[in-house]
């Protein structure tokens, strides 16, 4: 594949319906962008949850996590599958995907270009992260650093991922069995190639107020430390599988090459 552009590539952005103020918000920052976007209606996890019951490992799920399955959880893998399908349905070679909580930095549309032009080495790149544990440095496209990561990387708040990779991956990933972005992150079940985009040119700020854990999380419920045992073991297995599918892949060793012109 070679250097991408703006115009080759679909934009949604995922918005809950009845999240109204959220929308609202979230309109001009994407219309100051320029890009030519649509809105995507969000799966409703609260209303849904029980008709998609069957596509979920509710045991499965809580063991992977160590922690309750919300509604909003369901909701929200759901949506970005729907996308997917989308994307999959039609001939673009990869789509730009974002949540309705993205803060856009100045530098944004420079980095969503430094990253279309090093296309060639990356199946999903995120823009943003919650959780990027353990870079390694793969090149350089622009001034920004392309990254892998050892450790945990997670946060789906945007991201490009290409057609043929969500066309791969879109039938393995139900039942669900764990967050989109943790399941993103087993990169060495998959065979893919994620990296992140650094310094972000963007962030993610619901203003404490998550469709999904409830404000400050109060709707998280954790479980009591023997029952997440099985949870810890299972990070602590994946850090071991990250390392040896990045060094196999080599991608261990960072690297300051520019990966576009």
């Amino acid at each position: 594949m070679t250097a991408l552009r703006r115009s080759d590539i679909p934009v949604w952005l995922i918005s809950l319906k009845r999240a109204t103020a959220r929308r609202a918000n979230m309109i001009p920052r994407m219309d100051a962008l320029g890009l030519d976007y649509q809105i995507f209606d969000a799966v409703d996890g609260r209303l849904e949850a029980e008709s998609l019951a069957h596509n979920v490992n509710r045991p499965a799920f809580e063991r992977n996590t160590g922690g309750a399955l919300l509604p909003g959880k369901i909701g929200v893998y759901h949506s970005h599958l729907q996308v997917w399908d989308r994307l999959i349905a039609s001939q673009a070679p990869a789509a730009l995907i974002l949540e309705d909580d993205v803060v856009f930095h100045d530098d944004f549309l420079e980095g969503l270009d430094a990253a279309l032009a090093a296309a060639d080495h990356w199946d999903v790149i995120r823009f943003n992260a919650i959780r990027a544990k353990l870079p390694v440095k793969q090149g350089t496209t622009g001034r920004y650093a392309v990254n892998a990561y050892i450790g945990p990387f997670t946060g789906n708040g945007a991201y490009l991922i290409k057609r043929e990779i969500a066309a791969r991956l879109r039938p393995t990933l139900l039942p669900m069995t764990r967050p989109l972005d943790h399941e993103l992150n087993r990169f060495f079940v998959h065979g893919y190639r994620q990296r992140g985009l650094e310094p972000w040119p963007s962030h993610v700020d619901d203003e404490g107020e998550s469709q999904i854990t409830g404000r400050a999380f109060s709707d998280v419920k954790k479980f009591s430390l023997p029952q997440r045992l099985p949870y810890y073991g299972l990070k602590a297995t994946n850090y071991v599988r990250r390392t040896a599918y990045l060094a196999a892949d080599g991608a261990l060793l960072p690297s300051s090459r520019k990966l576009s012109g």
